[in-house]
């Protein structure tokens, strides 16, 4: 199966790696945001030997050309690309939305999916499986479910993108920037998606509208990050919050938990003894408790270089195309595939 890749971003790059690793996946093209990079080779741009596919940053070369599917991971998404994309006969993966759109949402790309014979699918690990696709999973092994929650808890020191930390994030700036700041409405889009999906496949009857918050910890005193120095008073801790309500019964949480460091912060928030980490919960006969390991770095440094986090959420997508190409027509969620595999090495196929 061909493949592009839409943009060469943390995930990009990452999604590149993982489609030349997997047995059934071609590379057969990429866009790029750049004009420094048209018509650069790939291998170039992400740190390898030339592969003989130049990357482009016209739009219309990429509709143009055959492929079976997109990896499409820009930082913004922009629906009429992935309209454009999926009616020119590309199935489309992506990490950046469409998880669980409503029926108002979705009919566009519906509407495209069904004039280029197409599939779109929302992936990858946060929003795109802790939150909605492992809490559902594990509700299986248990009855009379009341509760299910997904969690991340993060050092955001180790995510490479500092333009994004420093102003959409809004960490170092003042408290009622971020909390005015636009990261809880951007992501907000993918996790009540997760909310809803859980909700429907739980059969739980709650209320439609999630609700949302955003609490922030200041610096206690200067810290030094990856973004520059975090001066007192400014923002250096972050925590949002998405909850579906039955009455007065919370049922579906979502969480992220995003710290600079450990120390000098106000609330003195903490990871605590697990360390950074995702969890998953579900309150049912039995319970279940899960702490998911391995998809944070070990120290801030490695994470600039390479974050698994980041690995782990571009190979959720690539390891999704066989399934998606296969899939009839449509938007397809988790509710909708089998279940997604990842492939063996190389040395041991």
């Amino acid at each position: 199966m061909r493949v592009i890749q839409w943009a060469t971003g943390g995930v990009g790059r990452a999604a590149i790696e993982s489609i030349l690793l997997h047995p059934d996946l071609e590379l057969a093209g990429c866009w790029v945001h750049s004009d420094a990079k048209h018509g650069v080779d790939v291998g170039e741009i992400i740190g390898t030997e030339p592969l003989g596919v130049r990357a482009t940053s016209s739009r219309d070369e990429i509709l143009a050309m055959e492929a079976d599917a997109v990896v499409y991971a820009p930082l913004i998404p922009d629906r009429d690309e992935v309209a454009a994309l999926l009616r020119s006969g590309k199935n489309v993966v992506t990490p950046v939305g469409w998880f669980y759109p409503t029926e108002r949402d979705g009919a566009p790309l519906a509407a495209a999916c069904a004039e280029g014979g197409t599939t779109l699918h929302g992936t990858g690990i946060n929003p795109g499986g802790i939150t909605e696709l492992h809490p559902l999973m594990f509700s299986a092994l248990s009855s009379a479910v009341t509760f299910v929650r997904g969690e991340e808890f993060s050092d955001i020191r180790t995510y490479d993108a500092p333009d994004v930390v420093r102003h959409i994030m809004m960490f170092g700036g003042e408290p009622g920037e971020a909390l005015g700041g636009p990261m809880l409405g951007l992501l907000s889009g993918g996790f009540i998606q997760s909310a809803r999906m859980c909700v429907a496949a739980l059969g739980f009857a709650a209320d439609p509208h999630v609700r949302t918050s955003q609490e922030v910890a200041v610096a206690t005193r200067p810290i030094d990050t990856p973004i520059g120095v975090i001066e007192p008073g400014h923002v250096a801790g972050q925590r949002f919050v998405w909850e579906a309500f039955v009455g007065d019964a919370c049922v579906v949480r979502i969480a992220v938990n995003w710290l600079m460091g450990e120390e000098h912060l106000d609330p003195p928030w903490t990871f605590g003894p697990q360390g950074e980490r995702f969890e998953v919960e579900v309150k049912g006969d039995p319970d279940c408790f899960v702490t998911i390991k391995g998809w944070q770095p070990d120290t801030v440094e490695e994470g600039l270089v390479r974050n698994p986090g980041v690995v782990a959420t571009a190979a959720h997508c690539v390891n999704s195309i066989p399934y998606v190409v296969a899939a009839d027509p449509g938007i397809k969620t988790y509710l909708d595939l089998p279940l997604v595999a990842g492939r063996a090495h190389p040395d041991l196929r």
